[in-house]
């Protein structure tokens, strides 16, 4: 149960750590400087949370040697496509950011029409990576994956939907 704390820890630093940066640069545009060092930070995030989750999934999954084999590489792919939305959903909230304080009729439609479309596809690929491992291992084995994929995804939402600000009226 331990990767488990440390990765609700690691999500509750984050949320304390950016909370105070957003509210002291609001209304000003970003420095060159400044989006290296979010894009760095970010990337630096990305890395711990992968290496938490690759230890939540080890320690919940206990694969025998001939399941680990089948399964790891399909976890990785998987991963890599889940993080390609991942980039897709960084700019997304980037874009409602830039767009907070003078958001339209118009840009809030396509905002959320995109938040739904990315959930469709993110819904789309669980989906596709469910087959497949299912077919490499066995249907309980995926199962129990996508579970503890869908708990720590439940997390991640929840962290960076706690940090949004609702759209003003």
């Amino acid at each position: 149960m331990k990767p488990y704390l440390s990765f609700i820890a690691l999500l509750t630093l984050l949320a304390a750590g950016v909370r105070p940066a957003a509210a002291q640069n609001a209304g000003a545009p970003p420095s060159p400087n400044q989006e290296s060092n979010l894009h760095s930070y970010v990337e630096m995030l990305r890395s711990d949370i992968r290496n938490d989750k690759v230890a939540i999934v080890t320690q919940v999954m206990q694969l025998n040697d001939a399941d680990s084999a089948k399964f790891w590489p399909i976890y990785r792919e998987y991963e890599t496509d889940l993080a390609k939305l991942g980039d897709e959903r960084i700019a997304l909230i980037k874009n409602y950011a830039d767009h907070y304080d003078t958001l339209t009729d118009k840009d809030a439609h396509s905002i959320a029409t995109s938040a739904l479309d990315l959930e469709g596809k993110r819904t789309a690929l669980r989906k596709k990576y469910f087959s497949r491992m299912e077919k490499a291992t066995s249907a309980k084995t995926a199962a129990r994956f996508f579970q503890v994929d869908n708990q720590l995804m439940m997390l991640v939402d929840l962290q960076i939907s706690s940090m949004l600000p609702v759209v003003k009226k």
